[in-house]
């Protein structure tokens, strides 16, 4: 498809075309004409202050005042590519007699690092070159908040924050009713997968593996789980004491003198600077946040990533460190692509039970309407805007209410307060839609301000119980052309939402007077060559409302061509593709490529579209490497050609991506894997870009039926949880379980009572999901199972039967029968299956003890009940055990087969992470074929080891399978390695 925006001769001026939806209320464009603004702020002598991305900080010297100057140039040092820029912009409390203004920025250099990295001085855009691409490895960056003294030298007040990736970059910067400073920023992690810090394109290390240095491992090294603690996992980074602390995904405190830690900070005694900073964490991208009026509340919006946009709320910055859960929860629950990799980061927190981490005050769905009815679009989704109503000209009702705004949903909403003075989530009502914003601001008379960021307005929300002012809309037909020029002026879309009629006043010569002519509709004849602003006043005999638009006499708008790529051209991640494209002007002839500015756009469509700016380019042709992102997808690329008057043409073609279908199996089939943020039951297919870096996730121990599998492998060789580069062809990936030994089945099983004949103790041991134990209709009861000799034993695999299942229980263990240990218990059982994981107890006999039903007058019953371990012997051919000869744990003692006596050096832990057999705190290795040997844990394939669906097990250095020499059971006999068959003895079984 090939999308073009004509410049067509008739010019059409008016205000936002936004539905505004309170009675009384009505919008107007302030300022216009800027480019990316993306902060306003306002002084009290009248000043206004308008930050705009590339690192421009504009002045207007009021409200009135339709031309800027620049107040500040920052271009050389603000990385302006994607969603980095300037974003943060505050004035000192007592600003203007403390002339100081505070900056917050994505810095186009390392951290410490020369300036500029990626771009060139005193330009506005930042390209990001392929390599290292920027959602490939990245165009590693950092930030910096600054302050800008009264002789406009800049002054670095935190460089920090270190950022791979093009998006969740820094934020917002207010001052508090403290006087302290406060500065947000997100973690600068990928947003197309799982990022735990792993290097998606390793033929690449313009930037290196590890770049921020995040954890204990250093620069350049391999993050893996479990202990991975890079990419999102750097929003926890406050609580890893071991490393020095990053200030990614959190909220600082500052004073704005120094720099340094407020006082009163939570963790203030710290010995580690940042650390001392944190009054919040666990964020993905805190863009904007606001305080409540007369509290010390701070109320902040952060970006969801796959399903929940949140509205959160610190009731105290100084009480604690409130660790809002990202990336190991989103909205109230865990994040499934994060909780999928097992993390350590992640596992302990939801260890620690939900009042570890604060949910949000409010979350919304990104399928989800926030308001029955609305207009506003759902599927892409995010919070952009916060401030409440303090008080002024708005109707009562307002004070205290919260606005709220989505870039991508392009609507403000405000949720207005509760009994309590809170305000209320059951109590949102849609205030405004129509355009992205990407900051609100309370300013002059209190009204509410919106930083239009497309279409480079200031706007402002103003209220007239009374009466709506009129909307002026002027229509010029010809807007410019040669000379003489004649223009017919038409002022009759000038509407007024009471429908009070109007009057016309024209000023059609510029000389701002409004006395050319009361009519509707006008004729005017220019003669003079140059640039004219023509303007329209209409009354509705209350109040008025003015509009312009610019003629342009002697000169005509430039028409713009882009040559190359054509519509039907595709891309995959990674391509090369090159553009080119020319202009010609009526009076200048064909325009320089100076002229031409080129800008590429990626549309996100989840299922409306949002966009992303992701760089800007000046010439005549030129390249760029296609970038990797989620699909739905696609590219734009405008062109816009500028004549020496200032007339524009834009031109624009839509790039659409290859896509490859990717299927997720499993075997045994059902069991669910995580592809990018999605986790579903296998088999399941999905759509992504060719070329693309996707991230796949299997659980290391999962339930299906009656039985518990230990991951073996992915088809594609990857770990557990690794990323694969798409390709262009549809293919399946395969996660490969093995079977845990069930220490119940089979064994001897006792229970309190049992209902029925053929209900028996024994049915729950006996391997069937037909046949079950049910016990006498009442409390309480047990069920005991004899394993027949002391195991380590860790796992409980319960399969109820329907509605006959335990509230409350206790998994008990006992190496006698007559003294129990509880290991696990819970007083919130919902039936079905409860897989249960506890610390590892030697134990001879296990039970279930239950004392609450969940349906009164009903039994107990379970089809199945399932004893398992991670750690245990390994058997083979007659029963016999995996033994290290004479328990040495010396580098190449030999092992061998043995009679199982459950001894130390029989005891084996696989892991499903690095594909290790652990016993003695070393690794089996298969280095020597002829003897395979314990050996000190070196990461090599010679110690990775594969359980295949056949029973073998696959040595992934030699491609060889674990046998006994000659194929005897006898005890001594030498383990080796030998090519691989489906005889008995090379059949394994694990833990």
């Amino acid at each position: 498809m090939f999308c073009v925006l004509l410049l067509l001769p008739l010019a059409v001026t008016a205000p936002a075309q936004a539905a505004v939806t309170p009675t009384g209320f009505s919008e107007q464009a302030v300022f216009s004409g800027l480019t990316n603004p993306t902060n306003v702020v306002f002084s009290p002598d009248g000043r206004v202050f308008v930050a705009e991305k590339s690192g421009l900080i504009k002045v207007f010297d009021s409200l009135d005042d339709p031309t800027p100057s620049v107040y500040a140039d920052l271009r050389t040092e603000v990385d302006n590519y994607w969603d980095r820029g300037l974003l943060g912009l505050a004035l000192h409390p007592d600003f203007p007699q403390d002339p100081r203004i505070y900056v917050l920025y994505t810095h186009d250099g390392l951290i410490g690092g020369p300036t500029p990295k990626w771009g060139t001085p005193d330009t506005a855009d930042d390209p990001c070159p392929s390599p290292p691409g920027p959602t490939a490895d990245g165009c590693q960056a950092s930030a910096r908040l600054s302050v800008i003294n009264g002789n406009g030298a800049e002054q670095v007040l935190v460089e920090d924050w270190c950022q791979v990736f093009p998006s969740h970059s820094i934020g917002s910067i207010e001052f508090g009713p403290d006087g302290m400073l406060y500065a947000g920023a997100g973690d600068g992690a990928s947003f197309n997968y799982v990022d735990y810090g792993q290097d998606s394109y390793p033929a690449s290390d313009v930037t290196p593996d590890n770049p921020c240095g995040d954890g204990p491992a250093p620069v350049g090294a391999t993050l893996t789980p479990p202990t991975a603690e890079g990419g999102a996992l750097r929003a926890q980074d406050v609580r890893t004491t071991g490393d020095p602390t990053t200030l990614d995904g959190s909220i600082i405190r500052i004073d704005p003198d120094t720099g340094q830690a407020a006082p009163g900070n939570p963790a203030a005694s710290s010995a580690d600077l940042n650390t001392r900073r944190i009054v919040a964490n666990g964020l993905r991208n805190p863009m904007r946040f606001t305080f409540r009026p007369g509290t010390k509340e701070l109320w902040l919006g952060d970006v969801g990533y796959s399903t929940w946009e949140e509205i959160d709320r610190i009731t105290d910055p100084t009480a604690k460190v409130t660790n809002f859960g990202w990336p190991c929860y989103e909205g109230s629950g865990r994040q499934p692509g994060y909780d999928a990799i097992n993390v350590n980061l992640c596992e302990n927190l939801y260890a620690a039970g939900p009042s570890a981490v604060t949910s949000p005050y409010y979350a919304y769905k990104h399928t989800d309407h926030i308001v029955s009815g609305e207009s506003c679009t759902v599927g892409s989704s995010s919070i952009s805007g916060m401030s409440f109503y303090a008080g002024g000209n708005y109707p009562a009702a307002y004070k205290g209410a919260l606005f709220f705004t989505d870039y991508s949903r392009r609507c403000v909403w405000a949720m207005m307060p509760g009994s309590d003075g809170l305000p209320d989530p059951a109590q949102i009502q849609v205030f405004a839609s129509g355009y992205g914003a990407t900051k609100l601001q309370t300013g002059p008379g209190g009204d509410l301000f919106a930083v239009d960021y497309d279409n480079g307005r200031i706007m402002r929300y103003v209220y007239d119980a009374t009466n709506n002012p009129p909307t002026a809309v002027i229509q010029a037909n010809p807007a410019s052309g040669p000379t003489p020029l004649a223009v017919t002026f038409d002022g009759t879309a000038s509407n007024d939402a009471d429908g009070n009629p109007l009057t016309y006043a024209w000023d059609l010569d510029g000389d701002g007077v409004y006395d050319d002519s009361t009519a509707a509709t006008v004729q005017h004849m220019y003669t003079t060559s140059g640039e004219v602003v023509a303007r329209l006043k209409v009354s509705d005999g209350h109040t008025t409302s003015t509009t312009s638009t610019q003629i342009n006499v002697a000169n005509t708008a430039p028409t713009a061509l882009i040559t190359s790529p054509g519509p039907a051209t595709t891309w995959k991640v990674g391509d090369t593709i090159n553009f080119s494209g020319s202009a010609t002007d009526p009076e200048q002839g064909t325009l320089p490529g100076s002229a031409l500015t080129w800008t590429l756009i990626m549309h996100h469509c989840p299922s409306d579209c949002h966009t992303h700016t992701i760089t800007s380019m000046t010439g005549a042709g030129g390249s760029f490497v296609a970038p990797d992102h989620e699909y739905p997808s696609y590219l734009e690329l405008k062109l816009t050609a500028t004549d020496a008057q200032g007339l524009t043409d834009t031109k624009s073609v839509r790039l659409d991506p290859k896509t490859v279908g990717l299927r997720l199996a499993s075997s045994p089939a059902g069991l669910p894997v995580t592809s990018l943020d999605t986790t579903a039951k296998t088999p399941f297919t999905s759509t992504v870009i060719i070329g693309s870096s996707v991230s796949v996730s299997a659980d290391p121990v999962q339930a299906s039926s009656n039985q518990l599998y230990r991951f073996a492998s992915w088809s594609d060789g990857g770990a557990r949880n690794h990323n694969l580069v798409a390709p262009e062809a549809a293919a399946t990936y395969t996660a490969t379980y093995g079977v845990k030994r069930n220490l119940a089945r089979g064994r001897p099983a006792l229970a309190s009572s049992t209902y029925l004949a053929g209900r028996e103790a024994a049915k729950a041991v006996d391997g069937s999901m037909t046949t079950a134990w049910s016990s006498a209709r009442k409390d309480p009861q047990w069920l005991r199972i004899d394993l027949g000799s002391v195991q380590v034993v860790n796992r409980v695999l319960l399969n109820w039967l329907s509605t006959a299942y335990a509230k409350s229980y206790q998994i008990q263990v006992s190496g006698s029968g007559r003294t129990w240990k509880t290991v696990y218990s819970t007083t919130a059982g919902d039936g079905g299956t409860d897989s249960l994981l506890f610390s590892a107890n030697y134990a001879r006999y296990v039970r279930i003890s239950a004392t609450s039903r969940a349906v009164a007058g009903s039994y107990y019953s379970l089809w199945e009940f399932g004893v398992f371990q991670d750690t245990g012997p390994v058997t083979g051919i007659a029963g016999q055990c995996v033994d290290v000869y004479q328990a040495s744990t010396a580098d190449g003692t030999p092992t061998t087969l043995y009679t199982c006596k459950g001894a130390v050096n029989q005891q084996w832990t696989p892991s499903p992470d690095d594909g290790t057999l652990r016993t003695m705190g070393k690794c089996l290795d298969g280095r020597a074929a002829a003897a395979v040997a314990l050996w000190t844990c070196n990461g090599t394939p010679a110690q990775h080891w594969t359980p295949q669906p056949n029973g073998t097990l696959l040595n992934a250095a030699s491609n060889l399978c674990l046998a006994p020499a000659g194929g005897l059971s006898t005890n001594g006999t030498k383990l080796t390695l030998t090519t691989c068959t489906t005889t008995i003895n090379q059949k394994w079984v694990l833990p």
